[in-house]
């Protein structure tokens, strides 16, 4: 652990007045920060007096500390967090001490609460990470350091709180500063000040305390406005992330966005990143006129030199100091959704502006949040960290997260909720798959379908294991064969015995299961074939995938509704019989999940027998495969 010594102005000169500060709190629950910021905030005289008289009047009600104001209800402004006493959403406020401006971020202590902790900490530049004296390192406080790392904070605090509840015992201090440095040292900070505060009674708060004769340090409010963060966002080179493209007359043609990192003046040469294509600015236009230069977190429009094609997503960038532009990359994710992170399973991925389908091909490994150790795992669940590789549908433009953090990190969204799912910094670009193109064929698809005089199509059957699936796509297919079309059935049983052998029933390999079935099918719609698949297929999320790997008219979605007890009662291959009993485990229906479409283009109920079935599907059909 690298210590910073505190520094005094030299010759009693006055310190310069420094910036604006963002930091936040973090640690487990209960470990008082809420009631450190309030003590920040009345000690330093930053609060009003009727916000101090209103916590008066609340610590009567939601109160914990007896008689006394409860500070941390400064903070809490939530009803169920005054009731629990405890922090559920990022409180956020603004305060102003002699020498510096902040704006702290009050985070939750809870397990669940996590994502909202690493939502603070994305934009912190500082970190104070209160530790308990009494219960000294819990998994939460090495969880919230974790994170803190891996979002790029680079300066801690770590506040050994309640001091007054041990006595101000030195030597309880010196054993939890001594384990957090261990723990911390892998973490990479770029310094760590240890301080001993009570943040009830205000001991090394915003003054040192006499009741710690033994530390020399700087009281926390001291630290704060000193500690020098301010090199990092207008040193990095020049990112404009386009999130416009501003034509109010024909005259006018101004690409909008807020300057990343970096700066940019009028004459500056730029490049458009995924393109290549240079151009110089000619002029920059905010709400106030036009400017002669921006910098980091300026809002602005640019008029360019050259008439070229920019869209929204696209960055504009320092043609001496590129970022990455790759479909491919490693990065470490945060997994922030109740559902387990799949691999395979298609999720929209945001960097800045840009927004495009990614899957994660490889969980490389799980981070022990504890001891640091990698291991091996198949899924990411809530709150857990692994390292992935990711793939996305069209190239992004990023810089590695360590060299910049706000080019290279992402969130993963959930298709179906449009919740976010994870968060990610990027590692490196991965370049193995450069030397691989896609090979233009003389006979393609339409070739194929006039050949075959038909429209290729798949037909995706999904419904309960036992449901009549198979049966009613085998009388489809003779239909069809009768009318003298060009077909091909894909059975999920044959599958598993040849191409998904090696796939099992876990969530994770079903997802895969389905993506390798798609990928197979959308060839055989290539060679002109009307592909029948008959699959469980129980996640929304590959099925709705599915339509996006192939034409939006080239996909037909059957549901085969039958009720679990109608297919437990029919049981032909005896599964439900097994499952039940316990032989067989993540079994669709029983211990394992089953989504039906909400809008299928064809729905099958249990009132239809096969014929009947395979009929109405093929009259609905005929007349929209039949070659024009």
């Amino acid at each position: 652990m690298i210590i910073k010594p505190f520094k005094e102005a030299s010759d009693g000169e006055p310190t310069p007045r420094r910036g604006l500060l963002r930091l936040l709190t973090c640690g487990s629950v209960d470990d008082g920060k809420s009631t450190l910021i309030g003590r920040l905030l009345v000690d330093s005289k930053s609060i009003f007096q009727d916000q101090l008289s209103a916590a008066e009047r609340d610590s009567v009600r939601y109160g914990t500390n007896e008689e006394e104001v409860d500070l941390a209800l400064l903070l809490d402004g939530l009803e169920a967090e005054r009731e629990q006493g405890i922090t559920i959403d990022v409180a956020y406020r603004f305060f102003a001490a002699r020498n510096r401006s902040f704006i702290v971020a009050d985070t939750p202590g809870h397990e669940q609460y996590t994502r909202n902790m690493a939502t603070g900490a994305s934009t912190a530049d500082l970190a104070i990470i209160l530790v308990d004296a009494r219960k000294g390192l819990l998994t939460q406080t090495k969880r919230h350091s974790f994170i803190c790392s891996l979002l790029g904070i680079r300066d801690v605090v770590l506040a050994v709180n309640k001091m007054d509840l041990v006595g101000y015992s030195r030597e309880t201090f010196d054993l939890i500063v001594e384990a957090y440095g261990k723990f911390a040292q892998p973490l990479e900070f770029g310094s760590v000040i240890a301080i001993p505060i009570s943040g009830r009674f205000g001991a090394n708060v915003v003054s040192p305390s006499p009741l710690t004769p033994w530390y020399e340090g700087p009281s926390l409010l001291d630290h704060l406005e000193h500690v020098d963060v301010s090199a990092e966002a207008n040193a990095q080179p020049f990112r404009l992330p386009v999130q416009l493209v501003s034509r109010p007359h024909s005259d006018f043609r101004g690409y909008s966005g807020t300057v990343a990192t970096g700066s940019v003046a009028r004459g500056d040469d730029v490049v458009v990143a995924k393109s290549g294509r240079q151009t110089v600015v000619s002029k920059i236009v905010t709400f106030d006129g036009e400017r002669e230069e921006a910098a980091a977190g300026d809002s602005i429009t640019l008029v360019l030199g050259d008439e070229i094609d920019i869209a929204r997503g696209d960055v504009l960038v320092d043609p001496q100091d590129r970022p990455a532009v790759a479909d491919q990359f490693a990065c470490k994710l945060i997994w922030m959704d109740d559902d387990p992170m799949l691999p395979g399973r298609s999720y929209l991925l945001k960097c800045g502006t840009q927004k495009i389908p990614a899957r994660i091909t490889t969980l490389k490994h799980q981070i022990d949040i504890n001891t640091l150790d990698q291991r091996a795992a198949r899924t990411l669940r809530l709150n857990e960290i692994g390292i992935c590789n990711i793939s996305t549908s069209a190239s992004l433009v990023f810089d590695p997260y360590a060299h910049n953090r706000r080019t290279g990190s992402f969130i993963l969204i959930d298709r179906s909720t449009n919740a976010t799912a994870g968060a990610g910094m990027i590692l490196f670009p991965l370049r193995r798959a450069t030397n691989i193109h896609h090979h233009d064929h003389l006979i393609g698809k339409t070739q194929h379908a006039t050949l075959k005089q038909q429209k290729p199509t798949i037909l995706w059957f999904t419904g309960l294991s036992g449901s009549g699936k198979s049966t009613i796509a085998n009388q489809l297919e003779k239909i069809l064969h009768d009318f003298g079309y060009h077909t091909f059935l894909l059975d999920g049983d044959n599958i598993r015995h040849g191409l998904n052998r090696d796939l099992g029933f876990t969530d994770a390999d079903r997802v895969e299961n389905i993506r390798r079935v798609g990928e197979v099918a959308k060839l055989m719609l290539d060679a002109g074939l009307i592909v029948i698949c008959c699959f469980i297929s129980p996640f929304r999320a590959e099925r709705d995938s599915l339509r996006e790997l192939v034409g939006p008219d080239e996909l037909v979605e059957i549901f085969v509704d039958t009720p679990i007890e109608d297919c437990i009662q029919r049981d032909p291959k005896g599964l439900y019989a097994a499952a039940l009993a316990g032989k067989i485990k993540n079994f669709t229906g029983v211990d394992s999940p089953y989504e039906p479409p909400e809008r299928p283009d064809i729905h099958i109920r249990k009132s239809e027998d096969v014929t009947e079935a395979a009929s109405r599907i093929a009259a609905w059909l005929l007349p929209r495969i039949k070659s024009a």
